[in-house]
């Protein structure tokens, strides 16, 4: 068992709810800014990256609001790990913002961070945020 530390980040995104939850919940969506390509079969989503693919399994859905994924390998090692990206709305100004919730070791984490606001970079370029 590994010393993976939660972390979250919140990052605005200038898009409908719709339109985001597609993307972050989608084979389609996810192949725009997640990963080169993604297939599912059987709540399996395999995300394939240069050459190389990793498996990550659906753990839960909510309609319009987040999905929440769980490495296959973090899975079968017995992890309580997961990634989870949830779509947050100011109740105030009705600012959209991508929650990402996951997990890194902590000699990792700046470089897991970094990763993630990468994409989520690439995921505002794709919708035109």
């Amino acid at each position: 068992m590994s010393d993976k530390i939660k972390y979250q980040l919140e990052i605005e995104v200038k898009s409908s709810t719709k339109v985001l939850y597609n993307m972050i919940s989608t084979p389609s969506g996810l192949s725009e800014w997640f990963a080169d390509d993604v297939n599912i079969k059987n709540d399996v989503f395999t995300f394939f990256w240069d050459g190389s693919s990793e498996e990550a399994k659906l753990i839960t859905k909510r309609k319009g609001e987040a999905i929440k994924f769980q490495w296959l390998e973090d899975f079968e090692d017995g992890e309580k790990t997961y990634f989870e990206l949830a779509i947050k709305v100011d109740e105030l100004t009705n600012d959209v913002a991508l929650m990402v919730t996951d997990f890194a070791e902590e000699d990792e984490m700046d470089e897991a961070k970094l990763l993630w606001t990468n994409q989520i970079d690439d995921l505002k370029k794709v919708i035109g945020s």
